[in-house]
């Protein structure tokens, strides 16, 4: 079962050429149950990402372009007079799928980027009254541009939350790069992956991991990570219990993933930053610079003893 998992990473390692660790985070997201949010300029291959993941699990899913004049309705779906029925037949939204690609969520309005709130935390939807459960399995891939750029609306608090972890890709190095300038184009190569898992087998990975063995000592390991954080000094908030166990879950999926089945502090370590960074906002220094968030959080796992 990880066996395919592992070839899955391989095949979109071949379409996001020098990623592979930020392919290895990502399925590990999906893997542990999250949702993903994949934020960097335009351009370095966020949505391409997203769609080789998708494919490659084997799940259905539908892209919705997030717009500033996108209405909730668009996502979630609505209801429209049937004549033949003298009724209303709701039409469901983008959102009724396994995968829901929401690229560039930041340029969307607070009203709409909140209609994803109940379907992300209880994979459900309500609409005019109504509540329709999602499709099992159920994830939101999302890419945001940074927030300096025009046009950009910043995530609220629980939206951030509601992502098990954030990922940032950043330019590639130069033989990545020029694989891509003499390659082929990478919508065309997208076309041509096929499905390596289907989402029965996720979701029996997925339960797997409970039987990955985390000690009491490893659960005070990540409860201390979490109780520093909110006393440090070094965020306006700390991490939420919901954080705490979003990292234990990460740690879980990453453990197995290296062949383990019990967890150890360097899998809670490796997936610190993309779990805790976007949820935990900085507060500045004395010296009135600010170090971004990614920079605190590895500060923060220094000042906390295994």
């Amino acid at each position: 079962m990880f066996a395919k998992i592992h070839a899955v990473a391989q095949q979109v390692s071949q379409i996001v050429v020098g990623k592979d660790h930020q392919i290895r985070q990502a399925l590990v997201c999906l893997l542990a149950g999250g949702h993903l949010l994949i934020e960097d300029v335009p351009g370095v291959g966020k949505t391409t990402l997203a769609h080789a993941l998708a494919i490659s699990l084997g799940l259905r899913f539908n892209r919705l372009q997030f717009t500033s004049d996108l209405l909730p309705a668009d996502v979630v779906g609505i209801s429209v007079f049937d004549r033949e029925k003298s009724g209303f037949v709701f039409h469901p939204g983008p959102v009724f799928t396994q995968v829901l690609l929401a690229d560039e969520i930041n340029r969307a309005t607070p009203k709409t980027q909140s209609a994803l709130l109940e379907a992300m935390e209880e994979r459900q939807v309500t609409a005019e009254g109504v509540t329709r459960d999602l499709p099992e399995p159920f994830f939101v891939i999302a890419t945001q541009n940074p927030a300096h750029q025009v046009g950009t609306f910043a995530l609220p608090e629980s939206q951030l939350d509601r992502f098990l972890m954030c990922l940032s890709l950043g330019y590639p190095d130069a033989t990545a790069e020029r694989a891509l300038l003499m390659g082929e184009d990478r919508r065309t190569l997208l076309k041509s992956l096929a499905p390596l898992m289907q989402a029965a087998e996720l979701i029996e990975a997925r339960q797997a991991l409970k039987l990955i063995h985390t000690s009491s000592a490893l659960v005070d390991y990540v409860q201390a990570l979490a109780h520093a954080s909110r006393q440090n000094g070094l965020f306006a908030e700390g991490m939420s219990p919901r954080a705490a166990i979003a990292l234990l879950q990460a740690a879980r999926a990453w453990a197995a993933l290296e062949g383990r089945n019990h967890v150890v502090p360097e899998d809670v370590q490796a997936v610190l930053v993309p779990v805790a960074a976007h949820r935990l906002r900085p507060l500045k220094a004395h010296t009135g610079s600010a170090l971004g968030a990614r920079d605190l959080v590895l500060q923060l796992m220094k000042s906390v003893a295994v």
